[in-house]
Order: C-alpha cells, then structure tokens, then sequence
C-alpha cells in the first residue's frame, strides 16, 4: 500500500467510524500457514503488538505482517485480513483480537530451510 493510499484509507476510516471503538476484530490467516507462524501470531504479544501499530479496521483490510526470522534467518511475512469488526473502526488497548482460517494461498514459511526437504547446500 503506497503512502497517499494509506493516507486515504486513514482518512476515510476516520470518517466512517465517528471515534467508535471496535470490542472485536476478527482476522484470517491462510491454511497453510505452518504451525511454527500459528504459534507466533496466536501469542498474546503478537495480538498486542497489532493493537499497537492498528489504529483502525475495515472488514476487507489486508494486513501483510512480519512474525519473525527462524534461527536460520528464513523470515515470515504472513498475509492478514480483516474478516469481521465488531463495534467502530478504532482498534484500542481492549479491542479483541481474534483468528479465522482461510484458504490457502501458497505461503511459504515454516522451518524449511533446517528440514531434509529445505534448500541444499552444494
């Protein structure tokens, strides 16, 4: 998302929500998302951190967020979006953060690069 459509997106979110905070946003991730990336966005720090950088939620937003960088440096950038909001657009500190499941869509992030079937070294 360029500046100027965040910009926008910020404005018009503004607008529509009337300073109504949401009790609930519910988010997807794909299927196949490995269970190594499930288990960092469904820590509470991850829900926080959301809370924290999200100012605001649209149902249709796209997220794309980083989870982290396996011990091998294989970094996760996992693909959020926003499926339901409960209440206003505003995302505070007791905005409920919760997970849906979505179809896959052929993200590939997991701990590959340690396992037999992840990149060889010649």
């Amino acid at each position: 998302m360029t500046a100027d459509s965040r910009a926008q997106s910020d404005r018009q979110h503004r607008t529509d929500s009337r300073g109504e905070t949401a009790a609930r946003v519910v988010v997807s991730y794909p299927a196949d998302l490995s269970e190594w990336g499930r288990f960092q966005i469904e820590k509470p720090s991850f829900r926080a951190f959301l809370r924290k950088t999200r100012d605001h939620a649209r149902e249709g937003d796209r997220w794309e967020e980083f989870v982290g960088v396996g011990c091998c440096g294989n970094s996760l950038d996992v693909p959020l979006r926003v499926e339901a909001v409960e209440g206003g657009a505003l995302i505070d500190a007791d905005t409920e953060i919760s997970y849906e499941i979505r179809e896959a869509c052929g993200i590939e992030g997991s701990w590959r690069v340690q396992s037999e079937d992840g990149p060889s070294r010649a």
